[in-house]
């Protein structure tokens, strides 16, 4: 947002400097990203005059002047047609840096005549395009700084331009006035009043609007009037030389009133020539394959649904972000449409996004305009028409409602100590918000209409502490309610999410932090997409759902990586995943991804593929790492995007801790990540927390005795998981048997040959460790035969001859 010291003042009486409003700006919230002050590169200049000028001995085009200057008279060569004696103009010395030339001047020979310095152009000093000859200035003391006689003479050369950072949630900074009104609530100068017009209509408009019921919603309301007999031309100098300082290239007087509208008082317009406009103008949907040529003379296929305004030749333009090129205004132009509406900020940033249409227009309505300001603005922009380029004007036409921004909050004035941490008195937090344009009844503060940001008590605080600057925040110590050791700061569960993320970087894992946003397809892929988690103004159409699982984005990481050289990942993230729109609709989540070879894992640093059970004991880590139980179950019911039969969940009972295993081929196909590929999720919320005053460790009980381990093979049908027995005979003798391992498995052709079809061998070690005494061979050999009995009862299986 640009905008001049002169255009400031006309709504703010102020005295402030450039530098006070620049450090107050950034201060309230509106960062300044850059003030250009002509004065200050212009603060070396002074004025001379010519004595006298004489031809050069050796050029046509030249003369040789003799300049009376504050240094006493100078020669300088010259090729100006208008340098003559008794002439004041400009001059510059040697040393002097000319930013028209982008040089630094130093004594030269010109033709072998020395010349002493120059006498500048308004081009050589920035100040316009005009350079056919030297500045000749009407008066002015020699020695005098330029400067010094700008301000007195032309103060609008040197008008400073402010560049300002305006959040989306600051709408009303948009217009040079809301500017203005937030520093005048601050205390640097006072708040002109807004003179409001009424035009009188000298007959009924010609043309009338109307709007399509089902786009209600997306332009809810839309007026404006004709003034016919109007003659266009070009805008007066103060108002082309206020546009292009901003940036914007004057083009006429109606085009150039439509854009001072939308920069002074953040009211975008839009002007129709009526010439050119059959019948009335009316809102509605855009139809498929419906095309226009916008006024950028390029031609757009209109989205279906976007809102259009259309007359009965078709679309003539797109609502809230561009006109038409066949109906806009020309020098030739008599009679005028002047559209004043308000549009639904979601539907015209959708618009414009799609067209790729990043205009003036769409940048203020998708972000909230004010919408009582719609009938007042087009009074004051048709009062501004009939005044530049004459005519009459009809009564205006409306369609729809405005629609109702009413709403008030309580201001709490206490709240602003314990919110913001500033003791402001009540007086000066009222006087705040009626500056800023809330009206206040009793405890009451009614939102002006063009704050769309203020949606609550907290937000009326934070106005008030922004007023009185937050520089003035004090740091002070908390206070602690009692002595000694104070309260723990962390919950449980973000102790444990700081372990498990610990221990993920610990087991060798990169963390990342990706969008929570993702793309339709991507999360339909994990069981989302869906409506409720839909964005309504996504950031891309890349982000416009909110991810119902981790596995996206880091798949994503890894498919970039690999596509640049890299691709042996272990990459981990920690955070929340989403099943709806409201606030209890998530979850936390920890979830790590191994693709390619894993690490070397001996001192001849041999590779290998990464597998299921690398994702699975690293879950088991971290699981452990967090406090979850030893043992556990594992089930196989998973969800779609992992490889059937390579892949299970951890779970206590019907509680899944974690999930792990090969992701499955069509997503990694999908994703375009290059296999293999496996990881693992750990629930974290569902990971029981131990109970009160219990010792996350339990006392060590160690054994002097030896422990006696013996060998298992059982034969059991070829679809028994290897779990199932090492669980029943893990039950045989709870009190002996310390734990039971899988050792080896003998499955396929050669197995079926030996033991039957459908028949495997899977081997296991138990290990008994006594506690009391050394176990005789008569108690060894009962608890080998309990554990071939409970694998028996689970199992089937019998052990292999």
């Amino acid at each position: 947002m640009k905008f001049t010291l002169s255009w400031l003042k006309d709504h703010l009486e102020t005295d402030a400097s450039v530098e006070e409003m620049g450090r107050v700006l950034t201060d309230l919230g509106l960062e300044i990203e850059e003030i250009i002050d002509p004065a200050a590169k212009l603060s070396g200049f002074t004025i001379a005059k010519i004595v006298a000028a004489e031809q050069h001995p050796d050029a046509d085009r030249l003369r040789v002047l003799r300049v009376e200057t504050d240094e006493g008279e100078k020669q300088i060569v010259c090729g100006a047609p208008n340098a003559k004696a008794g002439l004041i103009g400009v001059l510059a010395k040697p040393g002097d840096y000319v930013p028209g030339l982008d040089t630094t001047l130093s004594v030269g020979k010109i033709r072998g005549v020395e010349s002493h310095g120059m006498m500048a152009s308004e081009r050589e000093m920035e100040l316009s395009d005009e350079h056919d000859g030297i500045i000749e200035l009407p008066s002015g003391e020699v020695g005098q700084k330029f400067t010094d006689w700008l301000a007195a003479n032309a103060p609008d050369k040197i008008d400073p331009v402010f560049d300002i950072a305006i959040t989306p949630n600051r709408p009303d900074a948009l217009g040079v006035r809301g500017i203005a009104r937030d520093l005048a609530a601050r205390g640097l100068g006072t708040l002109k009043s807004l003179t409001e017009v009424q035009i009188e209509g000298k007959f009924a408009s010609p043309v009338n609007v109307t709007i399509d019921d089902e786009i209600a919603a997306k332009a809810p309301f839309f007026s404006g009037r004709v003034v016919r007999g109007v003659k266009n031309g070009p805008s007066p100098e103060w108002m082309q030389k206020r546009l292009r300082a901003i940036g914007l290239r004057p083009i006429s007087a109606l085009v150039d009133i439509t854009n001072y509208f939308t920069y002074d008082l953040n009211r975008p317009l839009h002007v129709f020539d009526v010439a050119k406009v059959k019948g009335d103008l009316h809102l509605r949907g855009a139809k498929a394959g419906e095309k226009l040529v916008a006024l950028d003379d390029k031609e757009y296929s209109l989205p279906e649904g976007a809102v259009v305004i259309c007359d009965e030749n078709g679309v003539e333009s797109i609502a809230g972000v561009m006109g038409g090129a066949a109906s806009g205004s020309q020098n030739d132009t008599t009679d005028v449409f002047i559209e004043a509406a308000y549009f639904d900020p979601i539907s015209t940033a959708a618009t414009g996004r799609a067209l790729k249409i990043n205009s003036d227009a769409r940048y203020r309505f998708e972000r909230g305009i004010d919408p009582e300001f719609t009938l007042v603005g087009l009074d004051l922009a048709t009062r501004m028409v009939l005044d530049l380029c004459g005519g009459e004007a009809s009564g205006p036409v409306t369609a729809g409602d405005i629609p109702d921004h009413s709403r008030a909050y309580r201001l709490d004035t206490d709240r602003v100590v314990s919110l913001v941490g500033m003791e402001i008195e009540d007086t000066v937090q009222r006087r705040t918000l009626e500056a800023l344009g809330f009206r206040m009844e009793g405890d009451m503060a009614h939102v002006p209409s063009w704050r769309p940001d203020i949606q609550g008590e907290a937000d009326l605080i934070e106005e008030v502490a922004r007023i009185a600057s937050l520089t003035r925040l004090v740091g002070k110590p908390m206070a602690r309610p009692q002595p000694g050791v104070p309260l723990p700061v962390l919950t449980p569960l973000q102790r444990r999410e700081t372990t498990a993320r610990r221990m993920a970087a610990g087991l060798g894992y990169n963390e990342c932090v990706t969008y929570s946003f993702i793309d339709a397809d991507a999360a339909a892929l994990f069981g989302g997409g869906g409506d409720e988690v839909r964005l309504e103004n996504p950031i891309s159409s890349e982000m416009t759902h909110l991810r119902p699982d981790l596995l996206p984005g880091l798949l994503a990481a890894a498919a970039r990586n690999q596509a640049r050289g890299f691709a042996d990942l272990a990459l981990f993230e920690c955070g929340p995943v989403f099943s709806g729109g409201e606030p209890g609709d998530q979850a936390l989540r920890l979830t790590g991804l191994l693709v390619g070879a894993s690490a070397p894992r001996d001192a001849y640093g041999s590779r290998r593929p990464v597998d299921i059970y690398d994702a699975k004991a690293d879950a088991e880590a971290i699981l452990s790492a967090i406090g979850a139980p030893a043992k556990f179950q594992i089930d196989r019911k998973l969800d779609a995007w992992w490889h059937p039969g390579r892949s299970g969940n951890i779970q206590l009972g019907p509680n899944r801790l974690a999930s792990f295993g090969e992701v499955h081929p069509k997503i990694l196909r999908e994703l375009d990540v290059k296999g293999p590929a496996v990881a693992f999720t750990i629930y974290i919320p569902n990971v029981p927390l131990p109970k009160a005053n219990v010792p996350t460790r339990p006392a060590l009980n160690a054994s002097a005795l030896q422990p006696v381990e013996r060998d298992f093979a059982f034969v059991v049908d070829s679809d028994v998981e290897a779990l199932t027995l090492v669980n029943a005979a893990s039950g045989a003798d709870k009190a002996l048997i310390e734990s039971v391992r899988v050792f080896d498995q003998f499955t396929g052709e050669k197995a079926e040959a030996q033991m039957g079809q459908g028949k495997k061998s899977v081997a296991i070690t138990a290990r008994l460790q006594p506690r009391d005494k050394t176990l005789t061979d008569a108690e060894i050999e009962a608890v080998a035969a309990k554990i071939v009995e409970k694998v028996g009862k689970a199992t089937g299986g019998v052990l292999r001859g």
